[in-house]
C-alpha cells in the first residue's frame, strides 16, 4: 500500500482559507483513497477564525479519487464519499494538534478497511 501526504487541501469550497490543511493519499491494487483535513479557517477579509460547519471548526472527510484522472493526481472525488467511524469534526479553534491526531487515526481506519475490503 503507499500511503502519500500531499500538499493541497482535497475538499471544501473555502479550503484555501484554512490555516490547517491535509490530504493523503492511500492506493493500494484495488482502491484510491484520500483522506483530507481542513480547518482554523480564517475568515474572508479578517483575522478571525471561523466555523466551517456546524459545530465545528476542523472536519477530516474520505473519498474515493475520481476514476479518469490519468494516474497523476488521484484528487477526491467528493461525490464519492466514504464515511468513518471515527471522530471526524473538532468544535473548537485552534486545534492543529488534535486535528493532525484525527487526521491520522483516519488515516488508519480506512488503511485498515483497504486491507480488509470493506471500503
Amino acid at each position: 500500500m503507499i500511503i502519500k501526504e500531499r500538499g493541497w487541501p482535497a475538499h471544501y469550497c473555502l479550503a484555501n482559507y484554512c490555516l490547517f490543511r491535509r490530504n493523503t493519499l492511500l492506493k493500494n491494487e484495488k482502491y484510491c483513497i484520500v483522506v483530507s483535513t481542513v480547518g482554523n479557517c480564517l475568515k474572508p477579509k479578517s483575522e478571525k477564525i471561523w466555523k466551517i460547519g456546524i459545530d465545528r471548526y476542523y472536519e477530516t472527510m474520505v473519498f474515493h479519487s475520481y476514476e479518469d484522472d490519468n494516474e497523476k493526481y488521484y484528487d477526491a472525488d467528493v461525490t464519492r464519499q466514504i464515511y468513518v467511524e471515527l471522530p471526524n469534526t473538532i468544535g473548537k479553534e485552534n486545534q492543529d494538534y488534535e486535528a493532525n491526531e484525527m487526521h491520522e487515526n483516519v488515516v488508519i481506519e480506512i488503511q485498515q478497511r483497504m486491507i480488509e475490503g470493506t471500503i
